[in-house]
């Protein structure tokens, strides 16, 4: 378990997130990962990429989404799901079971859905290439990241 008071940059206070983009990081992401609480935390963000930790509680799913211009890398170190995919939101015709250590790649124009349907969490990090949210997004469930994004 992480020691909260050695902590130089003050991002592993447990009330907040901080970004630390976009300047240079080094960081143990799968310590991270796992450690990692909120529904979504933007943890770097740069100009043309960018680096957020999820969690996503069991019998919950990420919500379908697409991301028209932008490819996303997702890594899995905690839980399993089923991840789906599709070019039609009414055809997901990709369908496959994840576990930890799985990685996803989810092309841009690909409607997409990530449901954990295990017992513990997902804890996941996603690589959005360019950028998706703005710069410290912090969504601590579900329903703030789906009021942010004006679902």
């Amino acid at each position: 378990m992480r020691n909260w008071d050695s902590d130089p940059f003050g991002y592993f206070n447990k009330d907040r997130s901080a970004d630390f983009g976009p300047d240079p990081f080094v960081i143990d992401i799968e310590q991270e990962t796992k450690e990692n609480r909120y529904f979504r935390s933007a943890l770097w963000t740069g100009e043309h990429l960018q680096l957020t930790l999820m969690s996503i509680n069991p019998g919950e799913d990420i919500g379908l989404e697409i991301h028209p211009d932008l490819d996303q890398f997702l890594r899995i170190e905690q839980g399993q799901g089923i991840v789906v995919m599709g070019k039609d939101r009414n055809n997901m015709n990709f369908k496959r079971k994840v576990y930890e250590d799985y990685a996803i790649i989810i092309p841009a124009g690909t409607w997409h859905n990530l449901y954990n349907t295990g017992r513990v969490p997902i804890k996941l990090y996603s690589i959005y290439a360019p950028p998706q949210h703005p710069f410290g997004t912090l969504h601590k469930t579900k329903a703030d990241a789906e009021a942010a994004e004006g679902h």
